[in-house]
């Protein structure tokens, strides 16, 4: 995922965890970066020198820059991850290259949707691209991780009830999820919380239904959106690509908002004019349009 670009026209709350001692020194003994020991030789040399708790630190070659970043980043409350941490996709460029161009390009849809969607009262938006392959579900996962990094208590809902990938690019191993709540047979307590970030969630796909698109079209779904929209600030829906079928624009008319994602010099301009007349035609806002390319 390269450079996304915002175009067209297009607070649940928590109370923060218990913090520890959210020093740079106290959060890199907490992070396993350095042992009381070491701690105790770095404050020796802090002392001796009148320098930086971090600065020292890297002196006597206990800890990297990344390392003084990453718990830089803690003690503004912005997490991300270093490379080889977690088991998440590494293609999940907002965890693990927080500070890229790509990344700084999704920040820059992260405001713009705040200011023209999210601002303004709704929670629920869907992201919806053209054709399978476009990228549609790594864009969504990217930008939930990117809301989260803003203090939004996010939830990332993969409803994509055909080729779900949610569960892969987040390490999820529950079975159960959308679908089995929408047919009754599991509850909320499918949403799983990333541990690595405080405030993002994700529900999964859940069981693959034979009728995803009635499935995604009954009151039920409504219902439950309203539950979700109770309980978090933003709401991300991973829909199946429009060439797949018609569940993204039921998913949207109930959502009442949906983000277009196409792939550059691959989307074709009548394809998301017929995309963009069927979600009119239903009563969905557009709030804009990202362009991706690989």
């Amino acid at each position: 995922m390269t450079q996304p670009a915002l175009a067209s026209a297009p607070r649940h709350t928590s109370a923060p965890a218990p913090r520890g001692d959210s020093s740079i020194g106290g959060l890199l003994l907490e992070s396993g970066k350095i042992t009381p020991e070491a701690a105790e030789r770095v404050l020796r040399m802090q002392k001796d020198l009148g320098i930086r708790f971090g600065e020292a630190a890297q002196r006597l070659g206990l800890v990297t820059e990344a390392d003084i970043q990453q718990v830089l980043a803690r003690q503004f409350d912005y997490p991300y991850l270093l490379p080889g941490e977690g088991n998440y996709s590494p293609r999940l460029l907002a965890a693990y290259q927080p500070f890229s161009p790509q990344v700084e390009a999704l920040r820059a849809v992260r405001s713009q949707l705040m200011l023209r969607w999210f601002a303004r009262g709704r929670k629920s938006l869907v992201i919806l691209g053209v054709n399978a392959g476009d990228g549609a579900s790594l864009f969504a996962a990217n930008l939930a991780v990117v809301f989260s990094q803003l203090g939004e208590q996010t939830l990332l809902v993969d409803a994509n009830l055909r080729t779900p990938s949610q569960h892969d690019i987040f390490d999820i191993k529950t079975r159960q999820g959308l679908s089995d709540i929408l047919a009754g047979r599991a509850e909320l307590d499918t949403v799983n919380r990333i541990e690595s970030f405080v405030d993002l969630s994700v529900l999964p796909a859940g069981t693959l239904p034979p009728n995803p698109q009635e499935l995604l079209s009954r009151s039920a779904f409504g219902e439950l959106n309203t539950r979700l929209e109770e309980r978090y600030d933003v709401v991300l829906y991973d829909a199946a690509a429009f060439s797949a079928g018609s569940d993204g624009i039921a998913l949207a008319a109930r959502a009442g908002g949906a983000l277009l994602l196409t792939r550059r010099n691959q989307t074709m301009l009548a394809e998301v004019h017929a995309l963009s007349q069927q979600l009119h035609q239903n009563g969905t806002q557009i709030v804009g349009s990202v362009m991706v390319e690989f």
